[in-house]
């Protein structure tokens, strides 16, 4: 009799509520909402400034590519873009291959 008891008890125990399954999910929700503000959510600002730079490049602005050249934008079409990196030297690229937008006056073209 005294055995019967104790399993009925433990069965009672083992017996998950609805509470106890919020409960147990609440860590992976609060580590996903984490990992939302420290790392998606300012990898889709860098993203969009990124795209806006690129929307944005003008016949005259001075940039780097990716792959180091420097020079000054002399023609902007939908793709592509024409670099002046040397005097009377122009080199086609993408415009996503543009990195940076440098201040005006930076590059000194020889």
């Amino acid at each position: 009799m005294n055995l019967i008891s104790i399993a009925h008890a433990q069965g009672a125990a083992a017996q998950a509520g609805p509470e106890s399954t919020l409960v147990s999910l609440l860590p992976i929700v609060v580590m996903f909402v984490i990992l939302y503000f420290v790392m998606i959510r300012p990898q889709m600002k860098r993203q969009k400034d990124v795209k806006a730079m690129i929307e944005a490049l003008a016949k005259g602005d001075e940039v780097v590519t990716t792959g180091g050249l420097v020079g000054r934008v002399t023609k902007v079409g939908d793709n592509y873009i024409s670099l002046e990196v040397a005097d009377k030297l122009e080199v086609q690229v993408q415009r996503s291959a543009v990195s940076t937008v440098l201040p005006k006056g930076s590059v000194k073209l020889a």
